[in-house]
């Protein structure tokens, strides 16, 4: 009687624990055979046709320093010879009228762009607007008397890993391929300011490009993008937009024709261990402002270098490469409330977002400074000078434009040791911004003093 009791309250308390799983696991599904009927009429194949000069020579070459190489430059005029490329991808119909939704990458430079519908019609079409940011790129077509049948675009914050997701697309030229899997990750970065990409490994080839990533409820929650593979064939690692980035996206192209992101125009760094240490942070949550440009957004608001940004809007910035996304999705002229860590207290400025795109083509992101003067540290073992147009060329210097440069290092010093190379940017000491060669000199000496 005992025996049977104690087994009856085992097996009770093991349905009581199976009982919370069961109700969050979803059944596989028994066939994708209806879903993918219902959807593969809104996925189209796309077609494009592209110019490639072919720059080509008749002249000798001769080695550098030659005395003939200088005479025969006056005479050099390449051949150019003209040749059609033309490459395969994937989209999907968003709006009946016939707007369609692909990769930039897949449209990208094109001269003639033809999509072709699942009953094989094709249509020219027109490019509304593309952004090369985010690898996405609005399409139009005229339909005439075709009936299109449109998707709808799903919340891709409600994916789960580990839920279905199925892919339709034009692999390697086999139109109406269906494929299916899990979603792997959520949230990647693969290099991008504003990377919000679902990791799946449903099978994603060449020509998947620009094709869609379906939930289990028709929707639209991704675009598929990219894949990582040395072979050049699917591995199992696929990469698709996020359905809210691209929805956010496409509404911005077919309204404007382009973009319109938020600026707060500020540079930012990952707050590290180390810094976290130094500055006495608890964690390594938020963004660290290296410098904010000059009558930008950020600079009007107060915010300077050295400032932690804990909250942009409300929104807890766990790490640096959040920001920029948080911040290209608020509209313009947007007045949001910014959180700050400085000098041990938390402050709450108020900012008026600019806009991206104006400030780029204003030149307002990157500034150059004024030459300046060398100072070298033999100590140490390096010396830096004031930033100027000549080392920007020389090193290839896009974003950091404004600051003093490591111009030598001198090799197994405390500096080299360290990690100091020739060509880095000093942007910041400490929580001070450097502007100027004696904060890096004021610094080192006010170091040395306290024997750190």
């Amino acid at each position: 009687m005992l025996r049977n009791l104690r087994l009856n309250f085992f097996l009770l308390s093991f349905l009581i624990l199976l009982a919370p799983l069961s109700s969050y696991a979803k059944k596989a599904p028994d066939s994708f055979a209806r879903l993918a009927e219902a959807l593969s009429p809104s996925v189209v194949n796309i077609s494009t046709t592209t110019i490639i000069e072919d720059r080509k020579n008749n002249l000798p070459t001769f080695p550098p320093g030659s005395p003939f190489e200088e005479f025969f430059k006056q005479f050099q005029e390449p051949n150019q010879s003209k040749r059609r490329a033309q490459s395969l991808g994937s989209g999907f119909i968003i709006d009946k009228k016939g707007y369609i939704i692909t990769n930039n990458h897949v449209i990208d430079n094109a001269e003639k762009i033809m999509v072709i519908l699942h009953d094989d019609k094709s249509f020219e079409a027109e490019v509304v607007g593309k952004d090369p940011k985010t690898d996405v790129a609005l399409l139009k077509i005229n339909p005439k008397n075709t009936i299109l049948k449109a998707v709808k675009f799903g919340n891709s914050n409600d994916l789960r890993v580990g839920d279905w997701v199925m892919a339709i697309g034009n692999p390697f030229g086999f139109g109406g391929t269906v494929t299916a899997g899990i979603v792997s990750a959520r949230g990647r970065n693969i290099g991008g300011s504003y990377d919000d990409y679902i990791q799946t490994d449903a099978s994603i080839n060449r020509g998947n490009s620009g094709g869609p990533l379906f939930d289990m409820n028709g929707n639209v929650v991704g675009i598929n993008t990219a894949i990582f593979s040395q072979s050049g064939g699917s591995v199992g690692i696929g990469f698709a937009v996020s359905s809210n980035l691209a929805k956010q996206v496409s509404d911005q192209l077919r309204k404007y024709g382009r973009t319109k992101r938020g600026w707060l125009g500020v540079l930012i760094q990952q707050i590290t261990k180390e810094i976290a240490d130094s500055l006495q942070l608890k964690n390594t949550n938020g963004a660290l402002v290296s410098s904010a440009t000059e009558n930008g957004p950020a600079y009007k608001a107060g915010i300077k270098s050295g400032d932690i940004i804990l909250k942009f809007n409300g929104i807890k910035i766990e790490s640096m490469n959040e920001l920029p996304k948080v911040v290209a999705s608020t509209p313009v002229g947007e007045s949001v409330k910014v959180e700050i860590w400085r000098e041990g207290k938390i402050k709450t400025l108020t900012v008026i977002l600019g806009e991206l795109e104006l400030a780029e083509n204003n030149n307002l992101i990157n500034n150059n400074p004024k030459k300046g003067k060398t100072k070298s540290f033999p100590r140490i073992g390096f010396e830096i000078k004031q930033l100027d147009d000549q080392d920007i060329q020389k090193y290839k210097i896009k974003e950091y434009t404004k600051g003093i440069i490591i111009s030598k290092v001198k090799k197994n010093s405390k500096a080299f040791k360290s990690g100091l190379r020739e060509g880095m940017i000093i942007v910041r000491v400490g929580q001070a911004e450097v502007s100027d060669l004696s904060i890096i000199s004021n610094a080192i000496e006010k170091a040395k003093k306290q024997k750190r």
